[in-house]
């Protein structure tokens, strides 16, 4: 191994994680990048290894074999299960939150209760276990309301309702019909709150932040917000509602006490951490928050952080994040999902060759991060619900949209989607 070059290994097979693929192959501290279990883009950057992300033994294994200096746990799933705790008992240095930490998304209850503690606000909630006492509180309740599953759903979780009886609807589908499993066996019924929403990630060390520019996600599956929740079917920044002022308050008011908070309760919170805000003029609630870096948001924010990201990640393990600035580009990027039709809630078909990518020269301003692909008979074929990221840097957001859908026209494949209005309204 060249002197003073590292090893790293990167845990996901996602758009998030070939982002994370992307912004760690540009490091000079790199000596090889590995990916478990990754996908076709991905591999065309690091070596990719068959572990699934759950199998906690056999990635730190995987770890001490290959001499691995820092791993990078992509997903939520590992973080939750304590990926970070069992690296760590090896002597194994991990980017993400502890098992403790990470229970900021795995339960939402959780992440009220230090909401509640760090004085953050955030739409007024209540949760339920029995479908009986929530069917009585959602009579009670103005309309819209919110139903949420208060475990993971993969960003799917969510449900808004606009009467009584569809959030009735919602919550039988989550306790009764067992819609997320375990996740949704215990509900948050919560207010509605008007506004636009806006998605703030920072690094964190366990005392210190350092934010990335604001992003905006589109959740729901088809244009004008229509249809049901995704992961996330694109994404753009910076975002014109959240001025430097207000930029500067969402991280001292929201970000730094939720970190403090976590110390304070015993759970130090090292790696991504995430903010779903809703903006109203000035004042902003907290939707939620996530352990780990958004997607798509990855792809937006990465293709604009000049940054050497290995060495933050260092620091926010060794509790040096303060040293540290970000090196923003001062384009504005979008990034438009390409979806396979029936994504989210039908069963996708898997192995529909893509074509036109070989007609797509990646830039400094254009980046096309894979999702759900794999390789099939040397051919890139589908392997999922989000295929891929299409990501382009613009003078402007409505400059980097017109790129990327300029690219997407050259992008094939059987029954594809994607929204066309992402970075359209920006309101």
């Amino acid at each position: 191994m060249t002197k003073n070059k590292i090893n790293i290994l990167i845990i996901g097979q996602g758009g998030r994680e070939h982002a994370l693929a992307f912004k760690i192959a540009q490091s000079d501290k790199v000596n090889k990048i590995y990916c478990a279990p990754g996908n076709a883009g991905i591999a065309e950057i690091a070596e990719c290894v068959n572990i699934n992300t759950n199998n906690i033994e056999a990635l730190s294994d995987f770890a001490m074999q290959k001499n691995i200096q820092l791993t990078v746990a992509g997903p939520e799933d590992p973080l939750a299960l304590g990926i970070v705790n069992a690296f760590e008992k090896k002597g194994l240095k991990i980017f993400g939150p502890s098992k403790k930490a990470a229970q900021i998304e795995a339960s939402k209850t959780f992440a009220k209760k230090i909401m509640t503690k760090a004085n953050i606000p955030t739409p007024k909630s209540e949760t339920f276990t029995d479908i009986n006492k929530a069917n009585q509180y959602i009579k009670k309740q103005k309309t819209p309301i919110v139903i949420k599953a208060d475990g993971l759903a993969a960003g799917k979780g969510v449900a808004i309702c606009d009467t009584a009886q569809k959030a009735l609807n919602a919550a039988k589908a989550m306790l009764i019909k067992n819609q997320f499993g375990k996740s949704g066996k215990k509900i948050l019924i919560e207010e509605y709150a008007e506004g636009n929403e806006a998605s703030f990630i920072a690094f964190c060390d366990g005392t210190n932040i350092l934010p990335l520019p604001a992003s905006k996600d589109h959740k729901p599956a088809f244009d004008n917000n229509k249809g049901p929740n995704t992961g996330g079917m694109g994404a753009y920044s910076p975002v014109s509602y959240i001025n430097g002022s207000l930029y500067k308050k969402i991280a001292k008011t929201i970000m730094l006490p939720v970190v403090q908070a976590m110390k304070k309760s015993g759970a130090a919170y090292k790696g991504f951490l995430y903010a779903g805000l809703i903006v109203n003029d000035n004042n902003v609630k907290v939707l939620e928050f996530n352990c780990r870096m958004g997607d798509p948001e990855a792809q937006a924010l990465f293709i604009r952080l000049k940054s050497d990201i290995v060495p933050i990640m260092q620091a926010c393990i060794e509790g040096k994040l303060q040293k540290f600035t970000l090196d923003i580009h001062k384009k504005a990027s979008v990034c438009v999902i390409m979806a396979s039709s029936g994504y989210p809630n039908k069963p996708v078909e898997k192995g529909a060759q893509i074509t036109g990518l070989d007609k797509i020269t990646p830039s400094d301003n254009l980046f096309i991060f894979h999702s759900g692909t794999q390789k099939k008979n040397n051919n890139i074929a589908t392997n999922g619900g989000r295929v891929l990221g299409i990501t382009a840097l613009g003078n402007n957001i409505e400059n980097a949209s017109e790129k990327a859908y300029k690219t997407i026209e050259n992008i094939h494949w059987k029954e594809a989607f994607y929204r066309k209005d992402i970075g359209k309204n920006l309101a």
